[in-house]
């Protein structure tokens, strides 16, 4: 199953109910993703670090994730800078590097952590099911929450029954090689694996309908959103609108 270390943890965020972590991260990353110019990114930076601070997320797990995410910008620095253009440039050694190239990729690289940070300091410190029962409190369209919640739930149980599948094919000498056979066999067993899980999603939805489901969301959390996390609330849309307001200033 997914581990939600991030989740586990008596901190400030931890403790702040998820509807109103949902808000203040749909409005703090709709910002980040429209600014275009440094000195609000920086802004916002620092405060998506405070955020992460507040979290107290365990440190080595967290270094796993932004590394993750910084090796995919790293392809960014490497490609743009050649490849962007524009009469700007920069001469290091004999090569001439886009000054708008270099732009574009810090530009992205910023967003890219502030966003990751926020996500991970507001988000992972609820479980999927406080989120997806969060979600449905806010109204957000059912499917959208039954989707969140089922696929967590329920990913785990086809990984099973593909490794299933796949443990009789080796079972029957099967080898994986670069051969039109492997191609085969790989093709049967996805194919077997959606057939099968559908088969278990009719059976899923058959024993719900016997206890009663009619399409409404239940939740066992208790919510309850109180002064702090209205005061925590009013304060991130603060710094959203804050940072809207450099950006169209600057």
């Amino acid at each position: 199953m997914i581990e939600e270390t991030f989740a586990q943890g008596d901190s400030f965020l931890h403790r702040r109910d998820p509807r109103g972590k949902i808000v203040a991260m749909i409005c703090f990353t709709t910002v980040i993703a429209l600014l275009q110019s440094f000195p609000p990114l920086l802004a916002a930076s620092l405060f998506s670090l405070l955020l992460l601070l507040t979290a107290r997320l365990p440190c080595g797990a967290l270094a796993k994730r932004l590394l993750l995410v910084n090796g995919f910008t790293l392809f960014l620095w490497i490609s743009l800078p050649l490849t962007y253009g524009g009469e700007e440039t920069v001469q290091i050694g004999s090569l001439a590097l886009s000054a708008g190239g270099i732009r574009l990729a810090a530009l992205i690289t910023l967003k890219t952590n502030i966003i990751i940070t926020a996500i991970l300091a507001l988000l992972t410190t609820s479980t999927i099911a406080e989120l997806g029962s969060g979600l449905d409190r806010l109204r957000f369209p059912k499917k959208i929450c039954f989707i969140l919640l089922y696929s967590y739930r329920y990913v785990f149980v086809i990984h099973q029954e593909y490794l299933r599948l796949y443990r009789a094919a080796k079972m029957r000498a099967f080898s994986p090689r670069t051969t039109m056979h492997t191609y085969r066999t790989f093709a049967y067993l996805f194919g077997m694996t959606l057939v099968k899980s559908y088969n278990r999603s009719q059976r899923v939805h058959q024993a719900m309908l016997l206890r009663g489901f009619n399409g409404r969301l239940v939740s066992l959390y208790p919510f309850q959103f109180d002064r702090i996390d209205a005061i925590f609330l009013a304060l991130s849309l603060l710094v959203s609108a804050v940072l809207a307001v450099m950006e169209i200033v600057g």
